[in-house]
């Protein structure tokens, strides 16, 4: 199910219409719908499948679980127009053909990337946390500078720092969610904007960065 795309920017934990819309508004290429109990952003089936539903064709629906029984899963895909799984914690078998897969790490001083999985499009990178995510805290990005799989940065990413992280770390995505919201839950549209800004032109210079290399070393 892997597919090209040049970048990711994902907007995650969205729990309205008008979080999507401003999203969508912005340029986001994938919007991100939380399924984890404990989250101050958790969505029923109902919920999500309302809010997947009015998302624009082209831009990413994740579903995002921590542990999730198989059942689960199969249900999410059942009721919720979903294009990718972002898990957390354990990983079920077997995995719903129908999507992509992420696969979510927590990142530690002493983490480093190993071969990837070919069951896994990519890897989402965010800060260890007990609560699996949402911490607004930054890691050591130069840890994420693996070339041996598709990395997603996660972990209190915004506009003020995203191009820091993409210049350091080259990921193919970068994945924004607390440090972009005015209240648990509720997406700040200036925020989300001027983060989805900032991390595209980041990766507009990385690729130019890149090609202005190859040019070099191929003259």
């Amino acid at each position: 199910m892997s597919r090209t795309v040049s970048h990711v920017i994902k907007i995650c934990g969205v729990t309205s219409a008008d979080d999507i819309r401003a999203a969508v508004d912005a340029g986001a290429t994938a919007i991100g719908f939380n399924f984890y109990r404990r989250s101050p952003r958790f969505l029923t089936l109902s919920q999500a499948q309302t809010l997947a539903e009015g998302v624009p064709a082209g831009i990413d629906r994740v579903g995002v679980f921590v542990s999730p029984a198989t059942e689960e899963l199969e249900a999410a895909v059942q009721s919720v127009p979903l294009d990718t799984i972002q898990l957390h914690g354990y990983v079920p078998a077997p995995l719903p053909a129908s999507v992509r897969i992420w696969r979510a790490l927590p990142v530690k001083e002493d983490f480093h990337m190993e071969a990837s999985d070919p069951n896994f499009e990519a890897y989402l990178l965010d800060t260890a946390t007990p609560h699996h995510g949402g911490s607004g805290r930054t890691f050591n990005w130069k840890l994420a500078a693996a070339p041996v799989a598709r990395v997603i940065l996660a972990g209190g990413l915004d506009a003020s720092n995203v191009a820091d992280a993409i210049h350091t770390a080259h990921p193919w995505g970068v994945d924004a969610c607390s440090r972009l919201e005015s209240a648990p839950g509720r997406k700040d549209p200036r925020r989300v904007t001027a983060f989805v800004e900032a991390a595209r032109a980041a990766f507009e210079e990385a690729a130019e960065f890149l090609g202005a290399t190859l040019v070099k070393e191929t003259a």
